[in-house]
């Protein structure tokens, strides 16, 4: 009743003002616009003030008030068009009417933070007492968030100003959870069942992830400046989920990357094609094989409770992600330490053939859809037939465009004499040095090292007195030149 009874207020007081000046005169109507603003402000505020039930009516009620001083303005401003004549509302003036009722909107803000941040203070409070929220306690916070930016959709400025309070709600929320996490070393192990703290951390990060795709969800129904001004905070809810299990993810990938590493210490070299021929997978690929099943059965079914389904595009969480990172640097560091495996033999190729088919399908049944992959898996299908074919079929091979220079080069070691030695061997470092070294390194810088080693074995063979070099020795030029014209340093 008060919000109607200032707003016909504002209306009689102006519709009175062209009877007592000249129409058109825009310094009169300025005037008498500042005096209706002037009079609506200090009622307003006086209501405001002298009881708490107003206070509160006004400010539960901003959203419709705004509304309707909106349409207020609007009609005066449609009622006193006229051809030739200055609006009878300026911009000014409507900025003027906005600046009246600023004491309600803050009022208003204050009050939606109030909201917002009650369901996050309540969620944490079991937290400190050594517990965690609940599902539902995030649910209501998610609802909260909901309910806010409905209430004020219509209008597109006050829904600015609230989604900056979600904001901080958010950042509240990330901060909150953030001081949950367990970091110790029991965060991290690898080898035994989930620990209390790494169960802990996962349903930090679920709740998390769950956040993080609610809210993105909603902004896409808002202007795009909503993305804009929740894209921090969204920032650190996702950072904060990594972080909840970043740790454990790093783990995994030591230790798969330790049981490639065992790769170097099977005999490739002569073997009875009875080994070659055996089903079975070598060591180092069961020792991989029993870590992968661990990890999904322990970690990654607790956070990615539909990894058996198939992960269709879009649908990617946070842990999806990380999960899809880890199967392709599985498969690409596997690639790479099997193209540096010396000796080889046709039988060893059988056996290397083999792993790769136990490899393809370990990855794909229990970490990621291998076809999903993208360059890893096309490397890693594309490798499986280079390995067997001569070497003059393969500078014409259309396989080379799915495999890295440097895997391709580092294979044609194990086709060359004694004397052209690997960068491994030159340098007398372990695989696991030279693989470190290549993390840090683009293609280019590894084809020097790759070219230094054949400038070694030219001034062997021409000591010797020979000349003619090993088939191996063009082809590697031939290859390496391809990098120094497709691949940039980096």
């Amino acid at each position: 009743m008060l919000v109607t009874s200032i707003a016909c207020a504002g209306t009689s007081k102006h519709s009175s003002s062209p009877t007592s000046a000249k129409a058109g005169d825009p310094t009169l109507t300025d005037r008498v616009w500042e005096a209706i603003v002037k009079s609506f402000a200090s009622h307003l505020k006086s209501a405001f003030t002298s009881s708490s039930f107003v206070k509160e009516i006004l400010t539960t009620g901003y959203p419709r008030l705004l509304s309707m001083i909106e349409n207020l303005i609007e009609r005066i401003s449609h009622d006193t068009d006229a051809k030739g004549a200055l609006p009878a509302v300026s911009a000014d003036g409507k900025d003027q009417m906005v600046t009246a009722i600023e004491i309600i909107q803050m009022s208003f803000l204050a009050q939606c933070w109030s909201r917002l941040s009650e369901p996050v203070n309540i969620a944490f409070q079991a937290s400190n007492r050594g517990g965690i929220p609940s599902k539902e306690h995030i649910a209501k916070f998610i609802a909260r968030i909901k309910e806010e930016i409905e209430a004020v959709q219509s209008d597109g400025s006050l829904t600015l100003l609230v989604l900056r309070q979600i904001g901080k709600a958010l950042m509240q929320f990330a901060q909150r959870a953030e001081y949950q996490l367990s970091t110790g070393p029991e965060s991290r192990q690898v080898t035994g069942p989930a620990t209390p703290a790494q169960l802990k951390n996962f349903t930090l990060c679920q709740y998390l992830q769950e956040v993080h795709s609610q809210i993105s969800s909603m902004t896409t129904r808002l202007p795009p400046v909503a993305s804009d001004i929740l894209s921090p905070a969204l920032g650190s809810i996702y950072g904060v989920a990594l972080d909840s299990v970043r740790n454990l993810f790093s783990s995994m990938q030591d230790r798969l990357e330790s049981c490639i590493l065992k790769i170097h210490d099977q005999n490739f070299g002569v073997l009875g094609m009875d080994a070659a021929m055996d089903n079975n997978a070598s060591p180092y690929m069961e020792e991989l094989q029993k870590s992968v099943l661990h990890f999904r059965t322990e970690f990654l079914l607790r956070l990615l409770p539909s990894t058996s389904k198939k992960i269709t595009t879009g649908s990617e969480s946070i842990c999806t992600n990380l999960v899809r990172s880890l199967a392709s640097r599985v498969l690409i560091y596997f690639i790479r330490h099997a193209s540096l495996v010396q000796p080889l033999s046709e039988s060893g190729k059988l056996r290397m053939a083999r792993d790769m088919a136990e490899l393809e399908l370990t990855v794909g049944q229990n970490l990621f859809p291998v076809e999903q992959l993208g360059a890893p898996y096309r490397a890693l299908r594309a490798f499986r037939p280079i390995i067997f074919l001569e070497t003059s079929q393969l500078v014409s091979s259309p396989l080379l465009q799915d495999l890295p220079p440097s895997v391709v080069l580092h294979h044609l070691y194990s086709r060359g004499p004694d004397e052209l030695r690997s960068p491994l061997k030159r340098n007398n470092l372990t695989p696991q040095q030279y693989t470190l070294w290549m993390d840090s390194q683009g293609e280019k810088q590894i084809w020097k090292g790759i070219k230094a080693t054949l400038d070694d074995y030219a001034v062997t063979v021409r000591a010797r007195g020979d000349k003619e070099f090993s088939p191996v020795y063009p082809l590697m030029l031939q290859l390496g030149s391809s990098v120094t014209e497709n691949f940039p340093v980096s």
